[in-house]
């Protein structure tokens, strides 16, 4: 299925509601930031993470973001 593309956390979705409805609880990252054990669920299950859905991604760019105007233009 090469050039489909998927929303990781949909997938994530589909997997966690399938083990609630055996009667499990599945958790991600120990109550923490689940992104990277996402990933790594995704992984396991052959699809390749992309960095728009994770958001430690988005949350780095916007601290860079602050910092340069910050820098530059003396705005916190």
């Amino acid at each position: 299925m090469r050039g489909e593309t998927y929303n990781p956390w949909t997938i994530v979705n589909v997997v966690f509601s399938h083990l609630a409805e055996q009667g499990l609880h599945p958790e991600l990252g120990d109550g923490g930031d689940p992104g990277e054990p996402a990933a790594a669920l995704l992984r396991a299950l052959g699809i390749e993470p992309r960095a728009e859905g994770d958001s430690r991604v988005g949350d780095a760019s916007r601290r860079e973001l602050a910092e340069l105007r910050e820098r530059m233009l003396g705005e916190p």
